[in-house]
């Protein structure tokens, strides 16, 4: 009997946690400067082992026709998009910005059946309230885009 492999957002999801294990105080929150220059060089190391793992390189899709928007990662042959969203519950959050991007990435033909963040611990509980589950609900019904959350895990406190 042959495994099922797993889907490429959780490929990524397990890349990005091993990343941010080994990255010092990765769950350790820094603040604006600091904290941008660790996410920046997060991303950037993700980007380059996605690259390594799946032999393509899916990021920084540029889907949204003549704009400057980017999908942080796109896998077309599965219909998602997944975005790094470090603390969903931050006020300058890009929760709703992201959501658009993949609205109208699929106003502009691209393929997107799933929108998936990949965040920091605490950012679910955020991801749950009210406001945010009534978002997730309308672009379900009126896109056909679903809306999930996957959290980092810290070790510490597993």
């Amino acid at each position: 009997m042959q495994a099922t492999p797993i889907k490429k957002a959780e490929h990524l999801l397990c890349i990005a946690q091993q990343i941010a294990e080994s990255t010092p105080q990765f769950f350790i929150a820094l603040g604006q400067g600091e904290g941008n220059i660790r996410s920046n060089a997060f991303t950037a190391e993700l980007r380059r082992q996605a690259l390594r793992a799946f032999g393509r390189d899916y990021s920084e899709a540029r889907l949204c026709g003549e704009t400057s928007l980017a999908i942080d990662f796109y896998f077309p042959d599965e219909e998602t998009a997944v975005e790094i969203a470090g603390m969903l519950g931050a006020p300058n959050s890009e929760y709703e910005k992201d959501i658009f991007k993949c609205i109208l990435a699929k106003d502009r033909g691209a393929r997107i059946a799933k929108l998936v963040f990949i965040a920091k611990p605490g950012s679910a509980k955020v991801h749950n309230q009210p406001g945010r589950r009534a978002i997730a609900q309308f672009v379900q019904r009126q896109f056909g885009i679903e809306i999930s959350l996957e959290e980092l895990v810290n070790p510490e406190f597993e």
